[in-house]
């Protein structure tokens, strides 16, 4: 019997050490296939540039707005508020931008997408994202690098202003 174990002890340590070189086989690359990873962001006068037009489109309408604007991390690059903004407006532009950064789409879709009963629903209880309209994305081609929160207006004004700024940043995302 102690030397059935002993084959079954060089058997299993066989197996460990082909499978530990596969799979440090798989995992490992040359130099030649290691490349440096390069993202586009937004920068800090395009976060000013849409963060003060969505300002100034809502104030146009009588209202003062929050206004967040995050990276391609969702990292609050830019905030913004009006001097007669609701202090609870802050945390709801934030989220709305955050939103919109994390699902590439308006907080608005997301909201639509992500309704009770809906596959996708479970998603509402991540941190930090909000389904209320208001979140824009910031895409340069396909890719999201950012995105613009609004809050303090109506919902669909929130979603406008927040369309504004993007809007006026447009010539250099293409």
């Amino acid at each position: 019997m102690g030397s059935s174990l002993g084959g079954v002890y060089k058997t299993f340590s066989l197996a460990v050490v082909v499978i530990a070189a596969v799979v440090i086989a798989a995992v490992s690359s040359s130099a030649s296939d290691a490349q440096v990873l390069m993202q586009r962001d937004v920068s800090l006068r395009m976060a000013l540039t849409i963060a003060e037009t969505a300002i100034a489109e809502c104030a146009k309408s009588g209202n003062d707005v929050s206004v967040a604007v995050v990276d391609r991390a969702g990292r609050l690059r830019v905030f913004l508020q009006g001097d007669k903004a609701a202090p609870h407006n802050i945390e709801l532009a934030q989220r709305k931008a955050y939103t919109a950064r994390t699902f590439g789409r308006t907080s608005a879709e997301w909201a639509a997408r992500t309704t009770a009963g809906s596959e996708l629903a479970a998603q509402r209880k991540l941190e930090h994202v909000i389904a209320l309209r208001g979140g824009v994305p910031i895409k340069l081609g396909g890719e999201t690098i950012g995105a613009v929160g609004v809050s303090g207006s109506t919902s669909t004004g929130d979603e406008a202003c927040a369309m504004a700024g993007v809007a006026k940043v447009a010539d250099e995302l293409k």
